[in-house]
């Protein structure tokens, strides 16, 4: 049943079991947890005074978000000090799922006691957590470096116990994201034999749906998604687009539902599976054909962002929306060529949102760079697209991409720093204006 090499078939494989995992709120703040409750693995007292040193991406991205089970605390100190104590390193991005009503206590305690340093690290990978804890004979320090579970260093008493440059004990077994083109991940989602993505992809719908539900059925934050399904109706449009941002609307605002993250983001998790569900049932499609469309989907999104890197001044929400809108055209019955033709519309559109944090916004971001994703498939079913030449566009849909990949990673550098100098209040905007 396989067309594709088998070794590019397993790399497909590989790449969607490391991304495609549950994590309770958002990614940043629990990766902080994560993080701080390893150290205090290796911490053998309470807690005295820790540090937490991160690069400006994760100070953007823990900001204005609710850390789930925290009793509503915000925040670097109360991300850390939940991992603390009540964390469950075991547990990894669902570190902080089952913390007690004594735990969120603690936590509080330990916050109010003002003993956590932050610290902004320049220099570093866009995605790096540090954690330095202190008891009073005893400390011990991890550190997170590229992804959000990735432990590149423990130290305990100063002595380093592992140093991931020195360890080649996991060397190539990751996936390799650069052997990915839009053929191949086609191709694959094509072929591969259900049961071999079947169990992962039931996560991602159940999960996903269960915090859309919560959106859609409680006032979380700002309520972007009750408001889309209020305003314009019971279109599968409509319905498509709210439940992603309903979904946003209760993780942003720290509800505790574990999401199937997609690119090392809830958010981009739910705005991947959420449209091609709702599709899916609109539409009437197989239950095949519903697992497919979201392997191009997830798939889809994690090309485009493995180009832009983990975290960037470009909104993820784009790069994930690009992937549902390439799977509705899939469920469309739209060819190759149609799902390109999706994917130029859609890059050609909203390629300049914005990423300044993770915050109950991000779900009016979803909402919107899914409107475009859905006027991108529509334009492409009718056999128009954006041509090469026209802005970043360019005549191959990889290179368009490519194009993308360089903006988002290398072209908007000064404007992450623009964007985190402003949240921080780090410089004096009327003066500079």
């Amino acid at each position: 049943m396989m067309s594709i090499a088998a070794a590019d078939f397993q790399n497909y494989i590989q790449i969607l079991e490391e991304e495609l995992i549950p994590a309770m709120g958002c990614t940043e703040p629990i990766a902080i947890a994560y993080a701080a409750a390893k150290a205090k693995s290796y911490l053998p007292e309470d807690v005295q005074s820790y540090v937490v040193r991160c690069s400006g991406n994760i100070i953007k991205n823990v900001k204005g978000v609710t850390v789930p089970n925290s009793g509503g605390q915000k925040g670097i100190p109360a991300a850390a000090a939940l991992g603390i104590v009540g964390g469950n390193p075991d547990s990894v991005l669902e570190v902080i799922a089952r913390v007690t009503d004594a735990d969120k206590e603690a936590c509080k305690e330990l916050v109010a006691k003002n003993v956590c340093d932050v610290e902004l690290v320049e220099g570093v990978p866009g995605l790096y957590i540090d954690v330095m804890l202190k008891g009073k004979a005893h400390s011990s320090e991890v550190i997170l470096s590229g992804t959000h579970t990735n432990i590149a260093l423990i130290k305990q008493d100063g002595k380093t116990l592992f140093d991931q440059k020195n360890d080649v004990s996991e060397s190539g077994q990751k996936g390799d994201r650069t052997k990915m083109s839009l053929h191949g991940l086609l191709e694959f989602a094509n072929t591969v034999p259900i049961e071999k993505v079947k169990a992962i992809l039931d996560k991602q719908i159940e999960m996903n749906t269960a915090i859309s539900n919560e959106g859609l059925t409680h006032p979380w934050g700002a309520e972007v998604g009750r408001t889309i399904k209020e305003i314009y109706g019971d279109t599968v449009e409509a319905r498509a687009v709210a439940a992603a941002a309903a979904g946003s609307d209760a993780r942003m605002s720290g509800c505790p539902k574990p999401v199937v993250i997609n690119s090392g983001s809830g958010n981009q998790g739910i705005t991947v599976s959420m449209p091609v569900v709702v599709y899916a049932k609109e539409w009437k499609a197989s239950a095949e054909k519903r697992y497919r469309a979201l392997l191009v989907s997830n798939l889809v999104s994690i090309y485009i962002k493995h180009y832009i890197g983990p975290l960037s001044a470009f909104c993820g929400a784009v790069s994930a929306s690009c992937g549902s809108g390439a799977a509705i055209t899939y469920l469309a019955d739209g060819d190759e060529a149609a799902i390109g033709r999706t994917i130029t519309n859609m890059l050609a559109n909203v390629s300049g949102i914005v990423c300044d944090g993770a915050k109950p916004s991000c779900a009016a971001k979803i909402a919107s760079s899914l409107q475009a994703a859905i006027l991108a498939h529509k334009m492409a079913m009718k056999g128009n697209a954006f041509k090469g030449g026209e802005g970043l566009v360019e005549e191959n849909v990889e290179d368009t991409i490519k194009n993308i990949g360089y903006l988002g990673k290398i072209g908007m550098k000064e404007t992450d720093i623009a964007v985190l100098n402003t949240m921080i209040h780090k410089i004096d905007v009327s003066k500079a204006l």
